[in-house]
């Protein structure tokens, strides 16, 4: 491009460095170039903890939760052998499992915990979730055996309760029916009647996050059909699916090719509000950090109108020599396009770095201050990886020399409009 002739390009990088005995702008463009890469670091560093954030979070979400979850209407799944043979030759779907869900209280020593109790069927749910990958070894979800009423708690759920392994709990549901006979022979309902169970604890897990880790419980599924009188109805089929992002694909796909009623979900779904606040609060943030970004690369306005004013001198021998006002404005724009650019290199290559070793980062602030930043009951995880995505990276950079090209301009300007009588009268 003309822009970028020798000519232009030479002079520009050499008005980098002001003059020996004014310092003060070459200071102010230390500063320029300083503030850039700041903030290119800032955003880098943030928009990486954020995305890590929202991929652990949907890891572990996906990892406890199903992909796509099959059910009735009323939520109670009857014939569900047969219903799970239908979904499983539809496209995509790797697994399926039944499952049953109640919410009860567990209670131990006179504390009570409201828990969610999930009876699974340990060989079919080790296809469809990562629970097995967080449950304390050398125990697995295999601990659970029909008819022996074991129960694996949360970690967090346990420690609440004062429980460990080799201990037991016991479990109170709200009410169960019982038909009581009448003087006269004719039956009654009684809904008024608890539920109560012990179990033996075999095992904890740990998710790193607080609405599982606090709040729910595994037993055998023969178990909970027992105990809550299910009859060979289940709360559904928990799907897993190849890809993650084809579950609205495969929830139509099943919904179509059903040979009965379903009441169908996905992970998109289920948890749509928590990922479309992720990805509001991600959009907000780039826009609040690009304006850090923004004021130190209009830093280089006064930076480089110093600049003009210190060379005004320099810049009306040129215009005598034959330099057109436009070249004079391209020198500036060069100059300043050099000290963003130098700005953002170094703020790409410094964000990368902070960026990748964030974790220990964190974590060594952490043991100095003794604080726990990531508060489990606030973020509902205790510990997340960055993810560094490239185009998040390559739209940083080129906002950021943007912005500085941007800030040249009036300086530039500036610079074409000197006048060469008028700048060497009184030099």
């Amino acid at each position: 491009m003309k822009m970028f002739q020798p000519l232009s390009v030479y002079i520009g990088l050499s008005y980098i460095k002001a003059k020996r005995d004014n310092h003060f702008i070459s200071f102010i463009s230390l500063a320029s170039v300083v503030g850039i890469a700041l903030g290119v670091i800032v955003l880098i560093t943030v928009l990486s903890a954020v995305n890590g954030y929202e991929e652990g979070m949907r890891d572990r979400f996906l990892k406890m939760f199903s992909h796509v979850t099959v059910s009735d209407s009323d939520w109670q799944l009857p014939h569900w052998e047969k219903r799970r043979r239908e979904v499983l030759e539809a496209k995509h779907v790797l697994a399926a499992a039944p499952f049953i869900e109640r919410q009860v209280m567990l209670k131990e020593a006179g504390k009570v915990q409201a828990t969610l109790i999930q009876g699974v069927v340990p060989e079919l749910e080790k296809d469809i979730g990562g629970i097995n990958k967080f449950i304390s070894k050398p125990t697995s979800l295999n601990a659970l055996k029909a008819g022996e009423y074991n129960i694996i708690l949360g970690a967090t759920l346990a420690k609440t309760l004062g429980v460990k392994v080799g201990d037991s709990v016991m479990l109170l549901s709200p009410s169960k029916q019982a038909f009581i006979i009448n003087d006269d022979g004719t039956q009654t309902v009684d809904d008024q009647t608890p539920l109560l169970k012990d179990f033996n604890v075999v095992a904890t897990f740990k998710a790193d996050m607080q609405v599982f880790d606090s709040g729910t419980a595994y037993i055998h599924m023969q178990d909970a059909i027992d105990l809550f009188e299910m009859g060979e109805d289940v709360t559904g089929l928990r799907l897993k699916i190849d890809d993650i992002f084809k579950a609205q694909e495969v929830t139509y796909a099943i919904a179509d090719s059903s040979s009965g009623d379903y009441l169908l979900t996905n992970w998109t779904t289920q948890n749509a509000n928590l990922f479309k606040s992720l990805q509001l609060f991600k959009t907000m943030l780039f826009m609040i950090l690009i304006l850090i970004i923004g004021i130190a690369a209009f830093n280089l306005v006064s930076t480089l109108i110093m600049i003009v004013t210190d060379k005004q001198s320099d810049i009306a021998i040129l215009r005598t020599l034959g330099m057109s006002p436009a070249q004079v404005m391209r020198l500036f724009i060069v100059q300043g396009s050099v000290l963003g650019l130098i700005g953002t290199v170094i703020g790409v290559s410094l964000g990368l770095l902070v960026a990748v070793n964030l974790t220990d980062i964190v974590s060594w602030f952490e043991q100095l201050l003794n604080y726990q930043f990531l508060k489990s009951e606030i973020h509902q995880i205790t510990q997340i990886d960055t993810k560094i995505i490239a185009s998040d990276v390559i739209i940083i950079a080129l906002s950021a020399l943007a912005l500085a090209i941007l800030a040249t301009l009036y300086p530039a300007w500036k610079a074409s409009k000197v006048q060469p009588a008028e700048a060497l009268r009184y030099d």
